[in-house]
């Protein structure tokens, strides 16, 4: 124990997480650094939602990541930042360009088609999809890899159109994640057993907060390497996984 006596409840609290707990008052009011703290959060939020993603570095990054067979570069039917944020419907399907530039990669068949699309926070992209996938690649020795797809302005569902075309059986989307108070640059990861236009989010399995401050890249990497081995196995994701689940013989611990 210190000179200065045990920590407080609110400091104890405040050591387990970045969450706002404890705050101090001035009066009946808050304190002015959690007062400014607060606004340059909220503010990094809405600068994170609104940034532009810039596709061709990423590219460049995922390029150099081994195990990326090829990076191809594509945009959803949403034009603009502003559009995409109004109109969500646009952001899951391709635009015509786009759509030519993917057909044009043949009709092999794969394993698995890795998409990487900025969602609501482009900085969680370029700053953590090429660490993590530098530790997923390795882990999928055997897997035939679909070209790696970057898609500007894209949300989750872009990846059913994708690996639909891809002819890939297994979609993972890598996206930004809503940015919240404490994380503007959270990635999320999306698992889709044979995606196809009109796939709901009740098939797919999501692995969230992928970031160092969160979930590591090395445990997220062996997470999604564990559902993935697992979807092939049962042909199936999302919550009718449920149903396959082995039963427990009598007396074995869960």
């Amino acid at each position: 124990m210190s000179e200065l006596g045990p920590p407080s409840i609110a400091a104890r609290l405040q050591a387990l997480t970045p969450a706002r707990v404890g705050l101090g008052r001035a009066g009946v009011s808050q304190q002015l650094r959690d007062v400014l703290e607060f606004q340059r959060a909220h503010a990094m939020a809405r600068d994170a939602v609104h940034a532009a993603l810039d596709a061709r570095l990423l590219g460049a990054s995922l390029s150099a990541v081994e195990g990326a067979r090829e990076v191809v570069l594509l945009h959803s039917a949403a034009p603009d930042r502003r559009t995409y944020l109004q109109r969500p419907d646009l952001g899951r399907t391709l635009d015509e360009r786009s759509c030519e530039a993917l057909a044009a990669q043949g009709v092999a068949e794969f394993d698995i088609a890795i998409v990487i699309a900025d969602g609501l926070s482009a900085l969680a992209v370029e700053r953590h999809a090429a660490p993590l996938l530098h530790e997923l690649l390795p882990q999928l020795e055997g897997w035939s890899i679909a070209p790696v797809c970057v898609v500007e302005q894209g949300r989750v569902a872009v990846g059913d159109e994708i690996g639909e075309v891809l002819h890939a059986r297994i979609a993972v989307v890598l996206i930004g994640e809503r940015p919240g108070l404490s994380a503007p640059d959270s990635l999320g990861a999306y698992i889709t057993w044979m995606p196809r236009r009109g796939r709901t989010d009740a098939e797919r399995v999501c692995v969230s907060n992928i970031r160092p401050e969160g979930l590591g890249y090395v445990d997220a990497a062996a997470r999604l390497h564990s559902i993935l081995m697992e979807a092939r196995r049962n042909q199936l994701t999302g919550v009718a996984v449920r149903g396959h689940q082995p039963t427990l013989t009598e007396g074995a611990r869960p």
